[in-house]
């Protein structure tokens, strides 16, 4: 282009790239025997997805009435008066609902007394 001047757009570019190099490098680690790059392994999500299907096939246990006060509640973090007016019943049976289907899903999955800890046989 007339009016611009070429080697300082060159000079520019390779400058910004220098720069973008140098940046990198500050990040990456030397690692040739890849003692590093083992404990950066992560854990397959296996044992997280058979717990989730251990937690719905729980929750499928419940009466159905718990169970649909419990999903409306937990799950679709509707207000009572909301899941009340949804399930076509007062706001203290929503309540009473929620709360039996949390005691008993704890139960089901092997909570004790609603501790956030598992009971070992």
């Amino acid at each position: 282009m007339p009016g611009s001047n070429l080697n300082a757009w060159l000079f520019t570019i390779l400058r910004n790239q220098f720069y973008s190099e140098c940046r990198k490098h500050k990040r990456e680690v030397e690692d040739a025997d890849w003692v590093a790059a083992e404990r950066l392994i992560e854990v397959p999500d296996q044992e997280d997805r058979i717990e989730l299907q251990d937690v719905w096939g729980k929750v499928a246990k419940l009466p159905a009435v718990q169970r649909e006060a419990l999903l409306l509640v937990s799950v679709h973090d509707m207000t009572y008066e909301a899941a009340a007016e949804v399930i076509g019943c007062q706001v203290g049976t929503v309540k009473s609902r929620v709360s039996r289907g949390r005691a008993l899903l704890s139960d089901l999955l092997g909570f004790a007394d609603g501790r956030l800890s598992r009971v070992t046989a």
